[in-house]
């Protein structure tokens, strides 16, 4: 059962900025009506221009979040970019791993804080990908949403997920995010369940993985010049080995990378040997479905393994709504009876 929270902004300040002030108000009191106190990092609401100045505060307060023996979670304000500038202050002196050590606090976030993610697999810990405070708790329709929300409660009342299994329906995504949207609910669209594209409909694994367009970073430096070079020094992307018998898991960020970026994507993981050395691929709905039969086809053009067990549409990452993925726990798909399922 989670007492507290502690939220973070490892990526971007944007919850400490005025024009959100009405969604974190809402996320706020979701929080304690749920029973839960929470606390903002000393940083966290800095603002945009404060954030990105300081990654040093960022790592501060992740290890400030983990080392306070009064919080159970630790929520991430949102995504972003820019994570990766944390490596040195977590990683020089040890510091994430001393702060980490004998721990099982929860972690969740998703997009941008993929970096943290693979940061905190590094140190052995296993973490939760999949929603974050301003994008799911704060949602500004009369509710969080319901498959969202289904998800969210049980990891605050378990401390972990059993099993998920597809939503109904999608939601297209909001365009406006003023103050009187409050209350406004989403437009949703039926959705179809999960899709497999080759193999075998069940297979298993510890799943690991993230957003696409933050991993391509990892190897590409046109978004920041030195996140390649970074990323590679502190050895971020796990190598093969560390990949043998997992399942990977990619879902594209809310910029609709293009198929053309998405190949590159595969291309540079199958440089890695990842897809030698997984047991199966799990890939999120596209939001708003933005070239969702570009990315099925170039999922098994680029991979070029027809053995290898893909399922695709998801509901994790950018598109609405979201369920909560356990990395580093053994996992069961099983497509055809549309489950995955965890371990204890």
């Amino acid at each position: 059962m989670i007492h507290t929270v502690g939220i973070v902004s490892l990526s971007s300040g944007i919850i400490g900025e005025d024009f959100v002030s009405h969604e974190v108000e809402l996320g706020l009191k979701r929080l304690k009506e749920y029973g839960l106190d929470v606390r903002f990092l000393p940083h966290a609401r800095m603002g945009l221009d404060y954030i990105k100045a300081h990654p040093e505060k960022r790592a501060g307060d992740l290890l400030e979040a983990f080392r306070d023996p009064k919080i159970d979670m630790i929520l991430c304000a949102i995504g972003g970019d820019d994570t990766y500038r944390l490596l040195p202050y977590l990683f020089d002196h040890h510091e994430l791993a001393d702060a980490v050590k004998g721990t099982d606090k929860i972690f969740l976030g998703f997009s941008d804080t993929t970096v943290n993610h693979l940061m905190l697999h590094k140190v052995g810990l296993n973490t939760f990908y999949g929603q974050s405070f301003l994008s799911d708790i704060c949602e500004l329709g009369p509710e969080i949403l319901p498959y969202t929300r289904k998800y969210f409660e049980e990891l605050i009342a378990s401390g972990t997920i059993r099993e998920i299994t597809p939503s109904d329906v999608w939601y297209e995504e909001r365009t406006d995010f003023g103050p009187d949207e409050v209350g406004k609910p989403l437009v949703s669209r039926p959705d179809h369940g999960f899709e497999l594209l080759q193999g075998s409909p069940v297979f298993s694994g510890k799943i690991l993985g993230g957003c696409i367009d933050t991993l391509y970073d990892f190897f590409n430096a046109d978004r920041y010049a030195d996140m390649p070079d970074l990323c590679k020094k502190y050895h971020l992307f796990p190598d093969r080995e560390d990949w043998k018998g997992r399942i990977l898991l990619l879902e594209s960020s809310e910029e609709k990378p293009s198929p053309d970026k998405y190949r590159r994507a595969l291309e540079y993981f199958k440089q890695t040997g990842v897809f030698d050395a997984v047991s199966g691929v799990l890939a999120g709905k596209p939001m708003d479905e933005a070239y969702a039969a570009e990315y099925q086809q170039l999922l098994t053009d680029v991979i070029q393994r027809p053995d290898l067990p893909i399922v695709f549409n998801l509901n994790i990452g950018h598109a609405m709504p979201r369920c909560i993925i356990p990395f580093g726990v053994e996992a069961v798909v099983d497509a055809k009876e549309q489950v995955i399922r965890f371990a204890g």
